[in-house]
């Protein structure tokens, strides 16, 4: 296959990020796990429904320190269970760290790092690189905007500490603006209570669209390389999708699209201009690949997508990220699962959690892993 291009990816191991010691308490269908991970990873065989998906669900929540499938914390706690907790000793080119992550029915969460509570969850946020990759990612490409706009905040927020902060500020003043547009409307006033937040939203928005635009400016070829490389014919193409005009500076643009739409959002109470309402456009040919696309040119997409993810964190994090595979080679002909593996073991492989129902679907290449069986929720090394 042709060798495709991808930021340099650091191959040694002390550049390696690695979890030994993993504890799961209450997610979701996972009572009770121990395990020491092995340092090259672990494979593990079982069933739809026996809780592959949630043991990679859980380490991924290590990092994220929510969901990445978007759910409540509070659906994350098992069944009759009061709350969950997860932690796990990390290994990375910082040293060695214990965190631990919890949450209980009512929402509340509790962060810590070698036994200490951090005082902001962002303090912990990262700490775990890895990057997810299973079937479910198709909704990256057939579902709407906030899907790909999702992606984008999670993938920069983890590599960029002024993106993150950009992002909790700019929320906080969109939250506080639709609530004076609701206030105003419900009591019959002017939007002059709205037009409070718009300098502090147009000046974190246009930090969210410029790294935005930064970070797909820097891998769109590389999504067309990638897409390439797995198999589709087609020209496959991705560019950032606003509203506001390139040749202005992003935050005079925003500040002028609020103020243009102040009358309009009092109307529908919310706000219409923003960041929060942009995509990540992705097309075939010039076309929406959501719309044109076949299930397999979707996946396709979807898996290039998690490529640059996992590209993002060695470039910017200078690590080799966890690498979870979730049943990733489940819906792709053979040749497309062989060449996504071959990307994969191309750009660097540092530890591998690969879930499969059956012993027989672990790659060749992977079968160096230690082997592990989970059956209603209990892992037992062995077949």
């Amino acid at each position: 296959m042709t060798a495709v291009s991808v930021p340099d990816a650091p191959h040694r191991s002390d550049f390696r990020t690695c979890a030994s010691e993993l504890a799961i308490r209450d997610f979701r269908n996972l009572e009770r796990v121990d395990v020491t991970v092995p340092s090259d990873g672990m494979a593990i065989v079982g069933e739809n429904g026996q809780g592959k998906t949630s043991f990679l669900e859980a380490i991924a929540y290590v990092e994220q320190l929510r969901s990445v499938r978007g759910a409540r914390d509070r659906d994350l706690v098992r069944f009759d269970a009061p709350a969950f907790h997860v932690s796990a000793t990390v290994h990375g080119p910082q040293g060695v760290a214990h965190l631990g992550v919890g949450a209980d029915r009512a929402g509340r969460k509790k962060v810590t790092r070698d036994g200490v509570e951090v005082p902001r969850l962002t303090d912990a946020l990262g700490a775990l690189p890895s990057v997810l990759l299973a079937p479910r990612d198709v909704v990256l490409v057939s579902d709407g905007p906030a899907e790909r706009r999702r992606f984008l905040d999670i993938t920069l927020a983890l590599t960029s500490p002024r993106y993150l902060r950009a992002l909790r500020h700019y929320r906080g003043a969109l939250e506080r603006r639709n609530a004076a547009l609701r206030d105003a409307l419900r009591h019959r006033r002017n939007a002059s209570s709205a037009a409070v937040w718009e300098p502090a939203l147009a000046e974190h928005g246009a930090v969210l669209v410029d790294e935005r635009r930064a970070w797909v400016n820097e891998h769109a070829a590389g999504f067309t390389r990638l897409s390439h490389a797995i198999g589709e014919s087609g020209t496959a193409a991705m560019e950032y999708a606003t509203t506001l005009p390139a040749g202005t500076p992003s935050a005079d643009a925003l500040h002028a699209a609020l103020e243009r739409g102040r009358e309009h959002d009092l109307r529908r109470g919310a706000t219409h201009a923003g960041p929060h309402r942009d995509d990540l456009a992705l097309t075939l040919d010039g076309r929406d690949l959501r719309v044109v696309g076949s299930a397999g040119q979707q996946r396709t997409g979807a898996i290039a997508l998690r490529l640059l993810e996992a590209a993002t964190l060695r470039s910017r994090r200078a690590t080799l990220p966890l690498l979870l595979l979730d049943d990733p080679f489940a819906e792709l002909d053979n040749r497309r699962a062989a060449r996504v593996l071959d990307l994969l073991l191309e750009a660097g492989v540092g530890q591998v959690v690969l879930c499969v129902p059956r012993a027989e679907e672990i790659p060749a290449r992977f079968t160096r892993l230690a082997r592990y069986r989970i059956v209603a929720g209990v892992l037992t090394e062995g077949t």
